[in-house]
């Protein structure tokens, strides 16, 4: 750097002025600092605007969430509603979820009623994910969901007749049955009974036909929440979800959920949870198939 010395008036002292030289940064007064202070906050907003958006482009790869839509033409129950990403190719988008099912993360998923939380159910690290992502205690039991009648005998002992268990499903009916013991054992331990699902929704059928097992199915929803019949109303836990599939809503008449009935006693049922299809389900086992209600009575 290189000084010139300027000699003050007599009475006044000597000033310094710093002449920067070519490949030297100039000193900047206080002056100069002002003069350009609205560039300097400029640069720092850009600065910062470029860190948050390298953070959140980080967090975004880090979770890694799939919004998918689907047509009109893959759901039984509706219109698509508006999502961030546009997939028609029914095709595609159960690619994508088989191979997230499969590598054991869980998705969120449109059924003939609401919305659900599905994982495989022979996959024991994804089944503790999805009590993780609800925030359900261990002792609430998950149900599985298949694509066909045929599949319930391979998961489940049957002591109905098939023709009965055709009039309910598909449907938004659940069906609780002893469990096989080809069933994973840590779905359920505490139980040696599993209900059992085949939503009258296209796109669910076929998902659980090109996994080739159960998937374990819950609904989309923290923990005793209400349930939830459009993708935006669980928006919090998208983060920790592999894949939405958003099918559009499904309308308020099915947000009770299915109905719950156990068949597991000869003769007998017992409904665990009306739903929206009690009395149609009633009505089918009771005056069409002769059962009678076990009241608990011995």
């Amino acid at each position: 750097m290189r000084v010139i010395v300027l000699r003050a008036l007599p009475g006044r002292r000597s000033m310094l002025f710093h002449q920067p030289t070519q490949h030297v940064a100039p000193t900047l007064s206080m002056n100069t600092f002002f003069k350009f202070r609205p560039y300097f906050m400029i640069l720092r907003r850009v600065y910062k605007s470029a860190l948050a958006t390298r953070d959140g482009r980080a967090r975004c790869k880090e979770l890694m969430t799939k919004m998918l839509r689907l047509s009109p033409q893959s759901v039984m129950n509706g219109p698509s509603a508006q999502c961030e990403e546009r997939l028609q190719d029914g095709a595609e988008i159960l690619n994508s979820t088989v191979e997230a099912l499969k590598d054991g993360q869980v998705v969120a998923v449109p059924t003939d009623t609401i919305y659900g939380l599905a994982c495989l159910a022979q996959n024991s690290n994804a089944i503790k994910k999805v009590y993780d992502i609800k925030g359900r205690k261990g002792q609430k039991p998950l149900a599985i969901c298949v694509g066909e009648i045929k599949d319930i005998y391979k998961y489940c002992k049957v002591s109905v007749k098939e023709e009965l268990i055709g009039e309910l499903l598909p449907g938004p009916v659940t069906l609780v049955l002893e469990r096989a013991e080809v069933l994973n054992t840590d779905l359920n331990p505490f139980t040696p009974l599993v209900g059992v699902r085949i939503p009258d929704h296209a796109f669910m059928r076929r998902l659980c036909q090109m996994c080739g097992e159960p998937l374990a199915l819950t609904s989309a929803n923290i923990s005793s929440h209400s349930s939830t019949v459009a993708v935006h109303e669980f928006q919090d836990l998208w983060p920790r979800l592999a894949v939405v599939v958003d099918g559009g809503p499904i309308g308020d008449k099915s947000r009770l959920g299915s109905t719950v009935v156990d068949l597991s006693v000869l003769g007998k049922y017992r409904i665990i949870r009306p739903g929206c299809a009690f009395s149609s389900t009633v009505d089918v086992l009771e005056h069409k198939y002769g059962l009678s209600e076990d009241t608990g009575d011995q």
